[in-house]
């Protein structure tokens, strides 16, 4: 006895292939991260600088974020294009703080290494190719 087809597949789909070879269907999927608006914020830094971010991140939680906000004032990309610096600034400084007076029962302190390592790869991901030398 045959096992009955589970929900979603066709009776096709459970029957082996006469042919030789599966019919290959043309679906593309796409995947879009949704961002709120504190993790929208985190600047395009330049590599060095996200990585000095990280550091101080982990070790007083909260500083990385602090010093990244004026990178903001300072001309960096962020990816909410439609508000202004000053309002970007002021949430890197919320975040910042979040950051700080959370860091007591850890909660803090975690989220300030992933935030560091979120800026760290935003500049490795967007950061300008050098130029090849001759």
């Amino acid at each position: 006895m045959e096992p009955s087809p589970k929900d979603g597949e066709s009776a096709a789909a459970a029957e082996p292939s006469r042919g030789g070879t599966a019919p290959s269907s043309g679906v593309v999927v796409q995947v879009r991260e949704k961002k709120g608006p504190l993790r929208a914020a985190i600047p395009y830094m330049p590599f060095p600088v996200a990585v000095i971010c990280l550091f101080l991140n982990t070790f007083v939680p909260g500083l990385g974020t602090f010093v990244s906000a004026f990178t903001v004032l300072c001309g960096a990309r962020t990816d909410l294009p439609d508000r202004h610096m000053c309002c970007v600034f002021w949430l890197n400084i919320a975040a910042a703080l979040i950051q700080i007076l959370t860091a007591i029962v850890m909660v803090g302190w975690i989220m300030s290494i992933f935030w560091g390592m979120d800026m760290v790869i935003l500049a490795s991901k967007y950061s300008a190719p050098s130029p090849s030398l001759p």
